[in-house]
């Protein structure tokens, strides 16, 4: 009878020196959603880009990261997630070096896609090999709460940095700052990142899996954006929802019987996966719509500067990273992940419904100073959790996909959010305006329009709180998972065994 192998993975003695640059890419990912928006109105005028195109800016990179994300998260699983780790990463410097030196607005919507691209090979990658390298419960959660901390404050700080680029340098400097962040990064991976052995998946790639996949998003992310931009009730925004539910679905049914399937269902069929993935993606919808809201608010309610306004974010990135690290990660081997879950987004949500009372008239310390806090301990604490058991558990030949599944839920959520929201409040707006014409000469044109701006923004976020509460509802009813611990991994191991998979070993 031959002997069992021994369950006891041996791990990376650099385990911790890798998390360091994994946390640096990641950073540069999250951020770079968010660091060219304040940019925007500096590269328009440079580059000459009409309003029509204006918004391929975001909209480019938002497009090719979501609809590739699935895709990246396999190639990290086929071909080992060190190396589309550090591919993504020289990929993405290269792109934001085309970018930052464009001369014209085809050049820097081009560059602009490339960085998604590689940005959904990097993702992925970067949370699969946290997935692999740290398989202690107390090791995994201090190591997620850094992760989870940077993931949720990344955006925020996106808007800081870019502010102060965009002050004190220029606009191509938001985008000339990641070749910095990647070149480190990359480095350092090379260096310090030993990926486990035997945890790739070898089988053949799956063709049409990723072309069912990346349209199915594709389709999804952008009809959401021309959603903000020409209605729900256009032709062009129903025809693209209804092709993404038919590619998506096509795409579900498929994979339930392909022999080497992009998106094992297995991965999102467990209930609890399935419930972080819903849960994350309906809160990146508030969380989303506080950033395009409360920007708006500040700069062009309150004339805030680019500067100004990004440091506004300090105490919500502040919140975050004490929530995720000081919270999430003590309380996360004492306590289930849905009482951590759950209980963050409802936070959070108290947070927004503090947001929801903002004025025309600047009153950042009573309203907006409390509600980031609370926005940020919120989301903090639950996105620790949440990317943890987002991947725990998961057959390591898996966890590129099941991180590429984390990615795609927050993308999705923040393309939706940002559309949805932003309907609602145009539309809100408009009421308002009809409804209240009739006091317009009164107060003066100026602030007659900053007060129905302002009613606009407290209905959004109204249903941004509504969001958040949904979240805590979905993570508090779906993810029924105890404390984590080795029983977790042991199952894994065994499931593994079972089916003749090789055991991972950390090669030194």
């Amino acid at each position: 009878m031959p002997a069992m192998p021994d369950k006891t993975l041996q791990p990376d003695p650099r385990r911790w020196k890798a998390l360091i640059f994994i946390a640096i890419a990641q950073l540069m990912v999250v951020l770079d959603a968010t660091i060219v928006n304040i940019a925007l109105p500096s590269a328009q005028t440079d580059l000459g880009i009409s309003d029509a195109n204006k918004q391929w800016v975001i909209t480019a990179y938002s497009l090719a990261f979501g609809g590739l994300l699935l895709f990246g998260g396999r190639i990290s699983d086929l071909f080992g997630r060190k190396n589309a780790f550090i591919v993504g990463l020289l990929g993405f410097a290269a792109a934001s070096a085309i970018g930052g030196a464009a001369v014209n607005t085809g050049m820097l919507l081009g560059a602009r896609a490339l960085q998604g691209a590689f940005g959904a090979l990097l993702a992925p990658a970067a949370l699969s090999l946290l997935a692999v390298l740290f398989t202690d419960a107390k090791e995994r959660a201090k190591a997620f709460g850094v992760y989870g901390a940077i993931a949720g404050a990344g955006a925020a700080v996106g808007l800081i940095l870019g502010g102060v680029l965009t002050e004190f340098l220029n606009w191509r400097w938001t985008l000339f700052v990641n070749i910095a962040f990647a070149v480190i990064a990359a480095i350092g991976a090379y260096l310090v990142v030993h990926e486990p052995a035997g945890s790739r998946n070898p089988n053949r790639l799956d063709i049409p899996g990723v072309i069912l996949s990346t349209l199915g998003l594709v389709s999804l992310v952008y009809g959401f954006t021309v959603a903000a931009e020409d209605g729900w009730s256009s032709t062009k925004t129903i025809s693209l929802l209804i092709a993404s539910v038919v590619l998506l679905a096509a795409f579900v049914f498929y994979e339930s019987r392909a022999k080497a399937p992009l998106l094992p269902l297995r991965v999102i069929s467990d209930r609890n996966r399935g419930g972080v993935y819903l849960s994350l993606g309906i809160a990146i919808i508030g969380m989303f719509g506080l950033f395009l809201f409360l920007t708006f608010y500040l700069q062009n309610i309150l004339g805030y500067s680019a500067m100004k306004s990004g440091f506004a974010f300090l105490p919500m990135v502040a919140g975050m990273i004490v929530g995720s690290t000081q919270i999430g990660a003590r309380l996360m081997l004492r306590v289930p992940p849905r009482l951590l879950m759950a209980p963050g987004f409802l936070v959070a949500s108290v947070g927004m419904l503090i947001l929801t009372q903002i004025k025309p008239e600047a009153n950042y310390v009573g309203i907006v100073l409390p509600g980031l806090v609370l926005m940020g301990l919120g989301m903090g604490s639950a996105f620790m959790p949440a990317m943890s058991l987002a991947t725990h558990g998961v057959q390591p030949r898996d966890s590129g996909i099941a991180s590429a599944m984390v990615n795609t839920s927050q993308q999705v959520g923040g393309s939706i959010g940002t559309a949805l929201l932003n309907t609602i409040a145009a539309s809100a707006t408009t009421t308002w305006i009809a409804a209240n014409a009739a006091t317009a000469g009164k107060v003066g044109k100026v602030e007659f329009g900053h007060q129905a701006a302002v009613h606009g923004f407290s209905v959004a976020i109204w249903w941004a709180f509504g969001a958040l509460v949904l979240a805590a509802l979905i993570a508090a009813t779906f993810i029924n998972t105890g404390v984590p611990g080795s029983e977790v991994s042991d199952q894994s191991l065994e499931d593994e065994m079972a089916e003749g998979l090789p055991i991972p070993v950390i090669v030194h």
